[in-house]
């Protein structure tokens, strides 16, 4: 049986739309999420900074007690953009069907914030040892602007970090990073009669593509994790796009690619390797071939297996502390200096499709370990 407020404060999430995407007519804010969490966590006692980002998108950064270290718990409010007449209920609305809450962002990841206030409400007069800081972002599934907007800013200055995004409540303590990249040939159209007419963007995307794959080979000999279950660094080639038709020398060439590096590899490194690959192709062929990433990307992110931290939640948890494949703000809170666990009671299976859901017996495990966490590194001030 699910608590009464946690599914009231659950439905306000899910009916107030956040959608952020890269394309500005999908593209939503998340003020309104935000300045609700606000209210919730100023009740009880929290002194809440609203962090504006941009035009209708803000952080919330709210704390619960004084001083240094400290146990901070984060989540994104924004959510991927939905195809409404695909879903069996209204994904704005709270469905409860067999067990499971149905509800858009729900998994991924509005139904962490009830559970981190059920917990921290537990606490709002107890006396602190170390502050409780609440995070709340926006654009994490668009530019993870909001996380980056804390790196720059240098705060909350905390000593541990759980991000609930959706794991089944399986600890994770690394995944690797998320790099989308384009390649542009600019080549000469002409009449396919004559290839001397034209120079083909084609025939040289061709050598970049396999250069591309070349370079996958070389980096899945170089590096190895046992950590994730596929313990290489992929290279997908997602999308292709050129000419016009089949009797015209194809005049441009688009290719995107999707790159996830492990944690020991550098992205800025991986791109100046693949630059200049391509030039050399360029040169070559004598044709403009223009290589940039579609957005900044995700860094890899990895606390140590040895940390206190992972082993504290792996005993609450009984569960060993593993990796997954997806992004995180995860790298943003270890550039903060956090030894950093990702917890949540959704499933990653779930998440970016219709249907979303949030198994309701796991609620309660998940609102169980993170008033442990908050105890033993808030109220008792544990360091480590």
């Amino acid at each position: 049986m699910i608590d009464k407020h946690f599914l009231q404060q659950l439905q306000q999430l899910v009916a107030l739309p956040s959608v952020s995407c890269t394309d500005p007519k999908i593209d939503q804010g998340n003020l309104a999420v935000i300045e609700l969490l606000a209210t919730w966590f100023s009740h009880i006692g929290f002194s809440c900074e609203i962090m504006p980002i941009s035009a209708g998108k803000a952080n919330l950064i709210a704390t619960l007690g004084s001083g240094s270290g400290g146990l901070v718990l984060a989540g994104h409010t924004d959510t991927v953009p939905c195809d409404a007449q695909l879903w069996t209920s209204d994904p704005f609305k709270v469905s409860e069907r067999h067990g499971k809450l149905y509800g858009l962002g729900i998994a991924d990841m509005k139904g962490f914030f009830p559970a981190a206030f059920n917990a921290a409400q537990a606490f709002s007069k107890s006396k602190l040892q170390a502050p409780l800081i609440i995070i709340a972002t926006c654009d994490e599934e668009s530019s993870m602007a909001g996380a980056k907007a804390l790196v720059e800013a240098g705060k909350p200055k905390a000593r541990f970090a759980v991000i609930g995004e959706p794991t089944s409540l399986k600890p994770i303590r690394l995944h690797k990073g998320v790099m989308m990249e384009r390649v542009t040939i600019m080549g000469h159209s002409g009449h396919s009669s004559d290839p001397s007419l034209g120079n083909n963007a084609l025939d040289a995307m061709t050598l970049v593509m396999g250069e591309l794959m070349a370079f996958r080979a070389e980096m899945q000999q170089k590096y190895h994790h046992p950590a994730f279950t596929i313990p290489y660094p992929t290279l997908n080639l997602g999308c292709i796009h050129g000419g016009d038709n089949p009797n015209r020398i194809c005049g441009q060439c688009e290719l995107q690619f999707d790159l996830r590096p492990l944690p020991d590899m550098n992205m800025d490194d991986i791109r100046q390797q693949i630059g200049q690959r391509l030039k050399r192709i360029a040169l070559q062929q004598h044709i403009q071939i223009d290589y940039e990433p579609i957005f900044e990307g995700t860094p890899p992110a990895e606390t140590p297996a040895n940390s206190p931290f992972v082993k504290m939640v792996e005993r609450l948890t009984q569960s060993e502390a593993g990796s997954v494949a997806f992004g995180t703000e995860a790298p943003y809170f270890r550039q903060l200096g956090m030894d950093t666990v990702i917890l949540g009671a959704g499933s990653i299976e779930t998440a970016h499709q219709p249907n979303e859901y949030l198994p309701i017996s796991n609620i309660s495990p998940l609102l169980l370990w993170l008033k442990q966490l908050i105890h033993h590194y808030c109220v008792l001030g544990h360091a480590a």
